[in-house]
């Protein structure tokens, strides 16, 4: 593996902020993440921003095919030279914008879920995790690199004051673990705060079923929305059809008290809340 700074240096080549661009410099860590990952032989991986190819690399020597999804046109030469260099000769390169790619068209011509794994940017974190849950019967599981602070947000544990959106919508749907902890001396350019990478396997049959997934999201959103605010003010303060009054009620039937706020809900009193929901729409629309 070349150092990146000397790999930029010969191409006349900057990282980019705004793809959130901060390159591997250590091979172990790479390495490393490839093997925890316990990939197969017969495993597509879908890598999400491969930059300079040094986590491709050893995933290519353990997956059957490895379909990097590089939206940086620029870095592209660079990425196949490295690639040619290693002899991995399995991967495919798609410059694309990860969110206009469809994961279950990819794993449906690959006729088996696939593995995603990625170094996601900040900015856009949040929108590929949505993307995940919702085509998650055609993910195994996902491997992401977070900065740190994102990372312990996204495996919060209900009831702490961390207790978030994506932890809440992931605690639905999977089980999350933490695989790898990189220090920022391990990046260049180096950031500012250490890395860690988050194992998401998701779940055939959540343990507490939603009757309306894309409702459950969507009261999930709107309650940590404003999550300074009591329920069912955050709730009638939203998206969700419903008044101050309408909000209590549902809030109300589903045994949850209104004054309570988002982050001191489990996942099943969220289930619990949008099922509520789901029969109280119901039951307005025919009367």
């Amino acid at each position: 593996m070349t150092s990146p700074r000397i790999t930029l240096a010969a191409w006349n080549m900057h990282a980019k902020k705004k793809f959130g661009q901060n390159f591997l410099n250590d091979p172990s860590v790479p390495e490393l993440i490839a093997e925890r990952a316990k990939i197969e032989e017969s495993d597509l991986v879908v890598e999400i921003g491969p930059g300079l190819g040094a986590l491709t690399v050893p995933l290519s020597k353990r997956a059957s095919r490895v379909c990097a999804i590089e939206k940086d046109t620029q870095i592209l030469p660079v990425l196949r030279s490295e690639l040619l260099a290693s002899g991995a000769d399995n991967v495919e390169i798609l410059n694309e914008d990860i969110l206009n790619v469809s994961l279950t068209e990819m794993a449906e011509a690959h006729g088996e879920p696939i593995i995603v794994v990625g170094n996601l940017p900040y900015n856009i974190s949040s929108q590929i995790l949505v993307q995940m849950i919702r085509e998650r019967r055609w993910v195994k599981k996902a491997l992401f690199m977070f900065q740190k602070e994102l990372a312990e947000r996204i495996t919060a544990p209900e009831g702490t004051r961390n207790f978030g959106r994506m932890a809440a919508m992931l605690g639905y749907c999977s089980k999350i673990r933490t695989l790898v902890r990189v220090d920022s001396s391990k990046f260049f350019p180096r950031p500012k705060v250490d890395s860690e990478v988050i194992e998401v396997t998701f779940l055939t049959d959540p343990p507490h079923v939603a009757e309306d997934e894309d409702l459950l999201f969507a009261v999930i959103k709107a309650a940590f929305g404003k999550r300074r605010k009591n329920l069912r003010n955050a709730l009638s303060n939203s998206e969700l059809p419903l008044s101050p009054a309408e909000a209590e009620e549902v809030l109300t039937r589903a045994g949850i008290a209104v004054n309570r706020r988002a982050e001191s809900l489990t996942v099943e009193e969220f289930v619990q809340l949008s099922n509520a929901l789901v029969a109280y729409l119901v039951e307005s629309s025919n009367s």
